[in-house]
């Protein structure tokens, strides 16, 4: 599991969607021929894109030319996708699925009724699906962007702006994590494969007593291996990870999920509340990322339209 130093989907797939009860009330399919109305660098968008993304918009009960709205965001996730795919920051798709079960699940639905309900109100699940992957995809853009250049502002920059603004020193909480993986090569990822893993991770999941004793216990097991992954900051864990770790207690394993690599979970050795200058950097970038006031993102997304060849027609 790759831990950036910002990954965050709040404010950015689930704010803008769960905010609104879903309402399909006289909403009705896309069905427009497909034609070609935005080219980005060689990448098609075409007219149905725009529709399912105004149908999108719609039940975000977003208001004004919706047309354009749909034009304009279409443009930029095309150019984030293309610099996600380019530094190999794109999101797997294990990750976009489990993303979307949560999203389901938080509307009280199964995916399959979520499925259902996205092609009738005309947004289809594979569009709302390159959604998530552009949202979720960003933030890995922008905090490498961000650590090649060494930051927006520096840690002591970012806590006397939040003490100018009259913020006390934010706390979070830091957690010192452990990640043990059953790998499964993708020439015999099947289900039952896939499910035998699962159930002998959830079988030592059970075993596990505190971080000091995750090496014995997995002595002995075939492709199994045991990864430190150190202190983290609350704002840095992944959102697929975050309401598992947050759920777990210190000593014990989150639930066991399958990746791209196989089965995987968290070991919790530990967690405690810290309140200093890098806690307080780590608080405050995250509530400007919630906010849209990434000035890296910003930044580096004009750059990237700027180099870009874009044609409306």
């Amino acid at each position: 599991m790759k831990i950036p130093a910002i990954f965050r989907l709040t404010g950015l797939l689930l704010a803008a969607v769960v905010a609104f009860p879903l309402s399909f009330a006289g909403t009705s399919a896309v069905r427009a021929a497909s034609e070609i109305k935005i080219i980005v660098n060689s990448q098609a968008i075409t007219s149905v894109d725009i529709a399912r993304r105004v149908a999108f918009l719609k039940l975000q009960r977003e208001s004004g030319n919706l047309g354009q709205k749909a034009r304009e965001q279409l443009t930029d996730e095309a150019l984030k996708s293309q610099e996600a795919a380019r530094i190999r920051a794109l999101v797997s798709d294990s990750a976009v699925d489990a993303a979307f079960e949560r999203f389901a699940k938080s509307n009280n639905m199964s995916p399959k009724q979520m499925t259902q309900v996205l092609n009738q109100a005309g947004v289809t699940p594979k569009h709302f699906k390159n959604f998530i992957r552009v949202q979720m995809s960003w933030p890995r853009v922008v905090d490498a962007v961000s650590r090649s250049s060494g930051g927006d502002m520096s840690t002591q920059d970012l806590v006397s702006k939040m003490l100018e603004r009259g913020d006390n020193k934010a706390s979070t909480t830091e957690y010192i994590l452990q990640q043990v993986i059953f790998v499964v090569p993708a020439s015999k990822r099947s289900k039952s494969v896939l499910n035998a893993r699962k159930r002998e991770a959830d079988q030592l999941r059970g075993r596990i007593q505190g971080c000091d004793s995750a090496a014995s216990a997995i002595t002995g097991l075939r492709d199994v291996s045991l990864r430190q992954l150190g202190r983290i900051m609350q704002p840095q864990l992944p959102p697929e990870w975050k309401p598992l770790i947050e759920k777990a207690k210190a000593g014990s394993a989150t639930s066991s999920r399958i990746t791209d690599r196989g089965v995987e979970f968290i070991i919790l050795c530990s967690a405690k509340t810290v309140s200093d200058d890098k806690a307080a950097e780590m608080v405050f970038r995250a509530e400007n990322e919630e906010a849209g006031e990434s000035e890296t993102g910003k930044k580096h997304l004009s750059y990237l339209r700027k180099r870009a060849v874009i044609a409306n027609k």
